[in-house]
């Protein structure tokens, strides 16, 4: 049997199709032998000749050091390969057993340039000698196996921690990649892969692979991934309806690497409709929790992904419309695991005066009886996911004052009088929460106060980096859930109409020690960092608003 006869004949899978053309398949099918040549073989060792094997491999000698000279021998007789390849297609492209040796030829020289990553310092000649380009071109190559055994080769390239081995050879890398958009070439390329072939599924987790390399090496990139459609891709491919699978954990991975730092990427992904891909795909944990580790991990990337888009203003009136509100109050009644992600998202969604119609929404669909049994027990964390204790007490008071803060006064008094139901249990539990962290936070701050004192008996200087550092600690101590628990009781102590509120806060008060003074230091901390992110403008009117709050109180 000749070696045409050899590749049309294949007993295991006499109907193989691939979305590829005829010339694909036949060295898809000389692979296909080849391998499982070597299964075989490999199978018929006994366990004692395989740990000979082993033994034999751990002490062969490492070879000598590649050097610039085998480095351009190397590329030299990849360049030959993929010119021969290129013109044997050329020449004969209906006849696929003519270029077939050529393309064994061209798969060999990829594998050996496998080698190159060991020696990251020298990774700027294969930008010198335009081999970064060839590779590229071979992305996209008529022969997906071709295609994969490039991918395969990149992924290895672009690791991180081989990069950051030679951070000068690593950035030309880099720099060559973006230059020739490799993003673009990717996604045009996972295009024709096929998810339920092996190999092209483990091409598209590799694909992922150098888009992660290349964004944690140059994170400023994802600006660049974005608009060269990798996020509508990802989007795509999480809607679709296959199985959940490790590729579509990637997926969301990538995703929120991308809108995590960048605003540009929030903006594309509610201008191609992607709040609404997301909350469609969030849509299946409302009543089904997920089944493993992988996939609550990918449920929880979405949420993040929510969280992200939501902290650009214009996308919270995208989901507004989306009935984002609504889905969000669902999973809050429907207590599965992706409840307490939900009063994540919610939080970000009512911030802040774009936040405003989404409180109004929420007040409308009845969400206080969602909102308020949360307030008054806090859960513990999930052992399978979800968020911390002291994150829950945060998300459900920065939503019930950004109710108070941004809700018309019809709907504002509804919020009020929840505090007034059962004789002022919600206010009981609301000085709970304020007695809670005012301990914790001036506990932190007596801790500072020593350390400050004994640096400077030192002659140590605090500087604004040091004192950066104390404010994170005051943070991580609880001291923004404090501020929100405390202008809580301002804006319910400053309602007109319900004094039987403030009656009662002041009543714990006293019963407990606390200090008015102790509340109002609180707010006007929090009213002095107000306005980073606003105009001047109105950073200085909801200043000014909470100081009168303040003063009223």
């Amino acid at each position: 049997m000749d070696v045409g006869e050899l590749l049309r004949f294949n007993p295991d899978k006499p109907d193989l199709k691939r979305k590829t053309t005829n010339d694909e398949t036949s060295v898809d099918k000389l692979s296909k032998l080849k391998r499982s040549a070597g299964e075989v073989t490999g199978n018929e060792l006994t366990e004692e000749e395989r740990e000979k094997i082993l033994r034999m491999v751990e002490q062969e000698p490492d070879g000598p050091a590649m050097d610039e000279a085998d480095l351009r021998q190397l590329i030299l007789r990849f360049e030959k390969k993929v010119y021969k390849n290129q013109e044997m297609r050329i020449k004969y492209p209906d006849q696929p057993e003519k270029f077939m040796t050529s393309e064994v030829d061209l798969n060999d020289a990829i594998q050996e340039m496998h080698v190159i990553a060991t020696n990251p310092n020298l990774y700027h000649y294969l930008v010198d000698l335009n081999a970064v380009k060839s590779l590229l071109g071979l992305i996209s190559h008529g022969n997906t196996d071709i295609s994969i055994a490039v991918i395969d080769l990149l992924q290895e390239l672009t690791d991180v921690d081989t990069l950051n081995e030679s951070e000068e050879a690593a950035e030309a890398l880099v720099d060559a990649l973006l230059e020739d958009q490799i993003v673009a070439t990717l996604v045009q390329n996972l295009d024709r892969l096929d998810d339920n072939l092996k190999e092209e599924s483990e091409a598209i987790h590799n694909t992922l692979g150098i888009i992660e390399n290349m964004t944690e090496f140059r994170p400023e990139m994802c600006v660049d991934a974005g608009q060269q459609g990798l996020m509508q891709w990802l989007l795509k491919r999480l809607k679709s309806k296959l199985a959940f699978d490790a590729n579509k954990l990637y997926c969301s991975e990538i995703l929120a690497i991308l809108l995590q730092d960048t605003p540009e990427n929030r903006e594309l992904l509610g201008e191609v409709n992607g709040i609404d891909s997301l909350l469609q795909r969030l849509a299946g944990f409302k009543r089904h929790d997920p089944t493993t580790t992988e996939e609550i991990e990918m449920m929880e990337n979405l949420f993040n992904c929510m969280c992200s888009a939501l902290m650009l203003p214009s996308n919270r009136g995208r989901f507004l419309k989306g009935e984002g509100v609504q889905l969000m109050n669902l999973m809050l009644r429907e207590k599965k695991l992706s409840r307490f992600s939900a009063l994540k998202v919610l939080d970000h969604a009512m911030t802040g005066d774009e936040g405003a119609e989404n409180c109004n929404k929420f007040v409308e669909i009845l969400g206080l009886r969602s909102v308020f049994p949360l307030f008054m027990k806090t859960h513990k964390k999930h052992k399978k996911g979800g968020i911390s204790e002291d994150d829950h007490e945060e998300h459900v008071g920065s939503i019930i004052a950004s109710m108070l803060k941004h809700c018309t006064a019809a709907n504002k008094l509804r919020v009020i009088n929840k505090f007034v139901e059962n004789d002022h249990a919600k206010v009981d539990r609301l000085m709970e929460l304020h007695f809670k962290y005012l301990t914790r936070v001036q506990n932190v701050d007596d801790r500072i106060e020593k350390e400050k004192q004994a640096r400077l008996q030192g002659g140590d200087i605090i500087d604004d980096d040091q004192e950066d550092e104390y404010y994170l600690r005051r943070l991580d101590a609880g001291l923004f859930t404090l501020q929100l628990i405390d202008y809580i009781m301002l804006e319910l102590s400053c309602s007109s109409g319900v004094s039987t509120i403030k009656q009662r806060i002041l009543q714990l008060l006293n019963m407990h020690k606390g200090s008015i003074t102790a509340v109002r230091n609180v707010v006007r901390e929090y009213a002095g960092n107000i306005g980073d992110a606003k105009s001047k403008e109105h950073g200085d009117a909801e200043r000014q608003r909470l100081l009168e709050l303040v003063n009223r109180f």
